[in-house]
């Protein structure tokens, strides 16, 4: 969280919020190929793996605001799990939690698929990518349910 990320409410703005989770998605999964300079290999290797002319696209989010998310100056806890696994898309799912009492913020989910840069048209997942995402796919002891 940032000094900056405070609206003014006090609390951390909903747009700040879908930056957290996108945060959270990038530092997971990795960048999608092509921006910024090499960094750390992320702990699962999936979007700086798609091929080239391949999207990672948001499909849709969906976002429960359970309590506000209150400014620390310590990063807030995100939890990430893969949700159901479709022939060209998939779900994340997130759990925001405050840093320092560890109650339950947000909880969200991210429908993702990967799309040909040049047609515009959906792809299917491949078998590797669906073998990569289904080890995420059991729900964390913590999580509630997902985002209705």
């Amino acid at each position: 969280m940032r000094w900056g990320d405070m609206d003014a409410y006090g609390h951390i703005n909903n747009v700040q919020i879908v930056r957290i989770l996108e945060e959270a998605r990038i530092a997971a999964f990795g960048p999608p190929r092509g921006p910024g300079l090499p960094g750390i290999e992320p702990p699962v290797s999936l979007f700086n793996d798609i091929p080239e002319g391949t999207l990672a696209l948001i499909v849709e989010h969906k976002i429960r605001y359970v309590r506000t998310l209150e400014y620390r100056n310590v990063p807030a806890v995100v939890q990430l799990w893969i949700g159901a696994i479709k022939g060209a898309s998939f779900d994340i799912h997130y759990l925001v939690q405050d840093p320092v009492t560890r109650e339950d913020c947000v909880r969200a989910t991210s429908h993702l698929a990967f799309v040909d840069e040049a047609t515009g048209r959906v792809l299917r997942l491949t078998a590797e990518q669906k073998e990569k995402l289904d080890r995420f796919t059991p729900v964390p002891a913590e999580a509630a349910k997902p985002v209705p």
